[in-house]
């Protein structure tokens, strides 16, 4: 049986709906991955032979070629702009990555501009791309470089659930899917990303009163935390306080934790894995049974809608997280 994704494939309650994540932007194929080219036409690439595209060079090398410093050239795959790998401790860049790094035109002027556009185009730089490129690289310090990148552009802490880690991990699951990746790169940017979450997630906190206390978790069996960790920080957010349970939580804990705070006002179960149906089925009645006045709102990859939610037994259903706060909101109006 091939090994399942931990992560990046989740596609939940919290960003994702059941068949299309609608919060996330459409995951572009390879046939148009040049579109934040701002119109301009991809026809530039060099034609190389095979031998030729898999060139190597040392990034001193590959700086040379550039025109610029080595400590420009580290930047640049720090961000996640020009692909690199290393080999034997050393990053290595084919002559393939510096022909695309080209033809997207992110080589940066060497000094600094105040203009209204250039601080537009930060803002919209392809942050999800070079995020996934730098997770499929191992590469945490780069990753976390590119997070603090689109922060210093303007991105707020939403955007970068939203926009950046959430698109880069659904391409990173969507590879491994069509057997691309090996399971091991995936769990290892899934990593990555949960660490990430753990530096951002103190900075959603909400100043003021609560709203309300919500649980969140994925049912029993169920092996994905990293959308039920990022549904937390922006329902956090939004100024509830949240319950995170995490991933595969036993039914019998999950109604214990659900009515020990006293104010809950919903709880939300994030289902990714379809083989995962009849345990989550068995959670919902358990918690309609102890708690039959708090709505269980079910999302996530595995749950096809509204339909399919009330038949499993729960309230309703969310296909993002702003769907989610939307739900919770008119329970509490």
């Amino acid at each position: 049986m091939r090994p399942q994704p931990r992560g990046a494939t989740a596609a939940v309650v919290v960003v994702a709906s059941a068949r299309q994540p609608s919060a996330y932007p459409p995951i572009c194929s390879s046939a148009v991955a040049l579109r934040w080219l701002s119109g301009r036409p991809s026809t530039n690439t060099v034609a190389r032979t095979p031998a030729q595209a898999a060139a190597e060079f040392t990034l001193h090398q590959a700086a040379e070629v550039l025109g610029v410093h080595y400590m420009t050239a580290y930047r640049y795959v720090r961000l996640g702009l020009l692909d690199a790998y290393k080999v034997g401790g050393t990053w290595r860049v084919n002559q393939a990555a510096l022909d695309t790094f080209r033809v997207r035109s992110v080589v940066e002027p060497e000094r600094d501009t105040a203009s209204t556009s250039a601080s537009q185009g930060r803002r919209r730089a392809p942050w999800a791309d070079r995020l996934e490129r730098r997770l499929l690289a191992g590469d945490a310090q780069g990753s976390w470089g590119v997070i603090e990148a689109a922060l210093a552009s303007g991105a707020s802490l939403d955007e970068i659930y939203r926009n950046v880690l959430s698109p880069a991990m659904v391409a990173i699951g969507q590879r491994w899917e069509r057997g691309e990746l090996d399971v091991a790169v995936e769990h290892g940017a899934t990593v990555i990303a949960m660490r990430m979450i753990g530096r951002l997630g103190p900075r959603f906190a909400h100043r003021g009163r609560t709203r309300g206390t919500v649980v969140l978790a994925a049912p029993a069996h169920e092996t994905h935390s990293l959308p039920v960790a990022m549904l937390a920080d922006l329902v956090r957010q939004a100024g509830w306080n949240v319950v995170d349970l995490g991933a595969d939580v036993p039914a019998e804990s999950l109604v214990r934790a659900a009515m020990a705070p006293g104010d809950v006002v919903a709880v939300g179960l994030s289902v990714s894995n379809t083989d995962r149906l009849d345990s989550t089925a068995y959670t919902v009645a358990a918690l309609r049974k102890s708690l039959p006045n708090t709505p269980v709102v079910l999302g996530g990859h595995a749950i096809a809608g509204r339909e399919h939610a009330v038949a499993l037994g729960a309230n309703d259903f969310a296909a993002d997280a702003t769907g989610f706060v939307l739900i919770l909101e008119s329970v509490g109006a």
